[in-house]
């Protein structure tokens, strides 16, 4: 079954990679000890198997699924992670150019209007879209089970080409990002009202059609205050929004979060565990005010820089690294799913859908059309796929780690230690010797099952820099349809051997 959240106006290249010979590699800190429990504690994380999901930008969602026959290579590269999974990837569509897309039953799919092209904006979002029932069946193309997030039309979801696709609306969000509307005048209070009066009617529609309740997504602010003035959760649910008849319809509260409102990025600031850490700590009141109401948290649409990415920073292997340690973090504070935003061309993509005829930096035409392809930041989405796996009983903690860049987590499947995540974030970009970190599991607990030998896989990455060239266990999946190619290369040890993790890596322990 696909799920999609809906939002109201509000849903080849193949790079030469050739062996990598990396400088002599000189231990940089001392040997760490890593405890890890054979069995979770009572506190430890369910995780979503949709964990990391794709917020798509409304305007070019023809585009990304293809215009009545679907787009192999998306197909291909969301079919990869739900083999690893087991549970399709959810897709919100929608975000700034919802806010200015109308609904036309005499359009069939799709019609924008898009500003030209500048060298700071090489791929420019919509200045209006008109879109008709057809934008919404194309969901009918998703792998089946996928589900997509939010749109705006709840009547295309009723129809036999999306059901029997298997294909199921999760939810509604009314408005993208209003906390930036009509300032200064507009305020929370002035939100809650609109959004009341809104939803009440959407809800209404919908009953009328489904003759059941769709649930509603609420807030998908920019920002938070983090208490009970200006816009919140906490500001929100002390107006009432939760005691209105759509209020009570509410099942989760979106964020949306980029690292910083600026267009241009530093690869160590982005690859910073106390960053990282200190970056979404600052939700942690927000989220404990919606877990106290009964009601789920999610990142509904983030990335590491907004406007697009910045260029050689968010479309970089160290960004996959960032991505890693930022969704798997996320998960322990108790936010359910992250949806890291795409848009074609945008720099921090995960995935480039289609052919591109322009730079994604500067706009200047390119010598030869780029095909589909993905970016390093989709090794981010690969590897906690497979760390979570198909148990839909996962559980994750973050380890103790006594080193400022080496992270790590572990995963239990049904109460049992069964994979371990580690990543080195310090950035190597190939002027100085690699270095490494030698780190030793110490497998803590009693019982026969205790784990001797472990199998390492590692996600190598040329520099940190790099836009191609990352294999995750000798595979890649820069391939011309999105396929994984090559065969697997992992490395079986003692455990009390323990591993290195060269800087600027991650590497997955399956432990047996």
């Amino acid at each position: 079954m696909v799920s999609l959240n809906l939002r109201v106006f509000l849903f080849e290249a193949i790079p030469l990679l050739a062996p990598l010979f990396w400088p002599t590699l000189e231990h940089t800190s001392p040997d760490i000890s890593v405890s890890i429990p054979l069995s979770p504690p009572s506190n430890a994380p369910t995780l979503s198997r949709s964990l990391l999901s794709f917020s798509i930008e409304q305007d070019r969602w023809v585009d990304w699924i293809g215009p009545g026959s679907r787009n192999e290579f998306f197909f291909n590269v969301l079919s990869n992670l739900k083999d690893l999974s087991g549970e399709a990837t959810r897709l919100r569509i929608g975000a700034d150019s919802e806010d200015v897309t109308n609904f036309n039953s005499a359009v069939k799919l799709s019609d924008a209007i898009f500003p030209p092209a500048t060298a700071t904006d090489p791929y420019p979002e919509a200045l209006n879209v008109i879109v008709g029932n057809g934008y919404y069946q194309l969901a009918s193309l998703l792998p089946s089970g996928e589900p997509p997030a939010l749109l705006s039309t709840f009547f295309s979801f009723s129809s036999s080409a999306v059901q029997n696709a298997g294909v199921m609306l999760q939810a509604i969000e009314i408005g993208n990002e209003p906390d930036r509307y009509k300032r200064p005048e507009w305020t929370v209070e002035d939100y809650v009202k609109k959004w009341t009066l809104f939803a009440t009617n959407v809800s209404a529609t919908i009953a009328a059609v489904s003759k059941s309740n769709v649930p509603l997504l609420g807030a998908a602010f920019s920002q938070s205050t983090h208490n009970t003035t200006g816009f919140s959760p906490q500001s929100i649910f002390e107006l009432g929004i939760l005691n209105t008849e759509p209020g009570s319809q509410i099942s989760s509260i979106s964020q949306h979060h980029y690292i910083c409102a600026c267009p241009q990025g530093v690869l160590q600031d982005v690859m910073s565990k106390p960053a990282i850490r200190g970056n979404l700590s600052q939700y942690s009141p927000d989220i404990a005010a919606v877990h106290a109401k009964g009601l789920t948290y999610i990142l509904g649409e983030t990335n590491s820089y907004p406007y697009a990415g910045a260029p050689h920073v968010s479309d970089t292997a160290g960004a996959a690294l960032w991505a890693l340690d930022y969704t798997l973090f996320a998960s322990q504070l108790g936010i359910e799913r992250i949806y890291f935003h795409e848009g074609i061309g945008f720099k921090h993509n995960f995935i480039q859908p289609m052919t591109l005829r322009r730079s994604i930096y500067d706009g200047s035409a390119l010598p030869q059309p780029l095909a589909p392809h993905i970016q390093p930041q989709y090794y981010a989405a690969i590897i906690i796929a497979e760390a979570i796996g198909p148990s839909n009983a996962t559980q994750a903690i973050e380890l103790d780690i006594s080193n400022s860049q080496v992270s790590g987590y572990a995963f239990f499947d049904n109460g049992h230690l069964k994979r371990a995540v580690l990543m080195n974030l310090n950035v190597f970009v190939g002027n100085t010797a690699r270095g490494s970190v030698h780190v030793v599991p110490s497998i803590v607990g009693y019982g026969w099952m205790a784990p001797t030998t472990m199998t390492i896989k590692r996600l190598t990455i040329p520099f940190a820099n790099s836009t191609s060239g990352v294999t995750w266990g000798g595979q890649t999946y820069e391939t011309f349809d999105g396929k994984v190619q090559r065969d697997l290369v992992v490395q079986t040890v003692p455990i009390s051997h323990g591993v290195d993790i060269h800087d600027t890596e991650a590497i997955m322990l399956i432990f047996s």
